[in-house]
C-alpha cells in the first residue's frame, strides 16, 4: 500500500518535472539555447500566485492567470536581456546571465516576499479522494498534474510536427538564415518560446504550490532537476522528456520510501549519469545527422 501511494506520488511529481522540462524543448527546439533561470520561473508561478490570490485577496482563477501571463513576460525579458546581446554576436554567454538573471530574481522575491515559507491552501489538496477498501488516499491534485503535463506533451508534439507555427519553429534552429528568407519572423519566433518555456514552469509551479511550502528558492532544486529531466528524456523529444519526467519523479518517491530521503538524491542522480552513459542522447534521443 505504502508503494502504491509512493507511486502515485510520484506520478505527480514527475510531471511537475516534465512540465518544466517541456521549456527546455521548446527553447532548444527553436533556437539551440535553454533558460537555466527555469527554476526561478518556477517559484514565480508560485509566488505570484500566492500573493494575488492569498496576500491580495483576489479571485483565484483570475489570480492564476495573471501570475501566468507576468511569467510568460519574465521569460521573454530573459530572451530579451539575457539570451538576444549574447548570440548575435556568436557567444556563449547567454549560459551565465540565465543563470545570473535567475539568481537576481530569486534575490529579488527574497527581499519583497520574505524568506519565510508559505503553505497555499486548494480545495485540491485538503481531502483525499479514498480507493475501496484499500485505505489509500490521493488528492486531486495530483491526479490533475499529470493529465496537465501529458495533454501540454501531446499539444506540443502536435504543434511542432503538424502546423505550420511548429514547422517554421523547426526551420528556425535548422538554419536561421533561410527561414528569415521564407518570411518566418525569427526573432519574435524564438521570444515566443522563451515565454511559452517561462509559462510552462509557471504551469508546474502552481499546480504544486498547494502540495509544497513556497520560498523563494524553491525552483533551484527543481530547475536542475527539470534540466537533468530534458537530457535523460532526449531533448528534442517532448514526450521523452514528458515521460522521463515521470520516470525521475517515481523513482525519487520510491527510493525515499524505500531507503529514506537521504539517499534519494545520490541514487537518482546516479541512475541519469548511468543511464546516460548507456544512451548519451537520451532515453527518447536520436544522435544528430550532419549533412556534408
Amino acid at each position: 500500500m505504502l508503494m502504491l501511494s509512493a507511486f502515485l506520488s510520484g506520478l505527480g511529481l514527475g510531471s511537475m518535472y516534465g512540465l518544466m522540462a517541456l521549456g527546455f524543448y521548446v527553447t532548444y527546439a527553436v533556437s539551440g539555447t535553454v533558460n537555466f533561470a527555469q527554476g526561478s520561473s518556477m517559484m514565480l508561478g508560485a509566488v505570484l500566485t500566492f500573493t494575488f490570490a492569498q496576500t491580495l485577496g483576489w479571485p483565484v482563477a483570475f489570480a492564476i492567470l495573471l501570475a501566468l501571463a507576468l511569467c510568460a513576460l519574465y521569460g521573454w525579458l530573459v530572451e530579451w536581456l539575457a539570451v538576444r546581446p549574447f548570440v548575435s554576436r556568436g557567444s556563449d554567454s547567454w549560459l551565465m546571465a540565465t543563470v545570473a538573471l535567475g539568481i537576481i530574481l530569486d534575490n529579488v522575491v527574497l527581499f519583497t516576499f520574505g524568506k519565510e515559507p508559505r503553505s497555499m491552501p486548494s480545495p485540491l489538496a485538503e481531502a483525499p479522494v479514498r480507493f475501496g477498501d484499500l485505505g489509500l488516499g490521493v488528492y486531486p491534485l495530483q491526479i490533475l498534474i499529470p493529465i496537465v503535463g501529458l495533454s501540454l506533451a501531446a499539444a506540443l508534439h502536435f504543434v511542432a510536427r503538424r502546423t505550420r507555427w511548429g514547422v517554421g519553429m523547426l526551420a528556425v534552429v535548422q538554419n536561421r538564415d533561410a527561414a528569415r528568407l521564407m518570411g518566418i519572423p525569427v526573432k519574435r519566433l524564438v521570444a515566443a518560446s522563451f515565454a511559452l518555456s517561462a509559462l510552462l514552469a509557471a504551469v508546474a509551479g502552481v499546480l504544486i504550490a498547494p502540495l509544497f511550502n513556497i520560498h523563494a528558492d524553491m525552483g533551484t532544486l527543481f530547475g536542475l532537476k527539470a534540466f537533468a529531466v530534458a537530457i535523460l528524456g532526449g531533448i528534442l523529444s517532448p514526450w521523452g522528456v514528458m515521460v522521463a519526467g515521470l520516470v525521475f519523479g517515481v523513482s525519487e518517491s520510491l527510493v525515499t520510501v524505500l531507503l529514506g530521503s537521504g539517499y534519494t538524491q545520490i541514487i537518482t542522480f546516479s541512475l541519469v549519469i548511468a543511464t546516460l552513459a548507456w544512451r548519451p542522447n537520451g532515453l527518447f534521443g536520436r544522435a544528430e545527422v550532419k549533412k556534408v
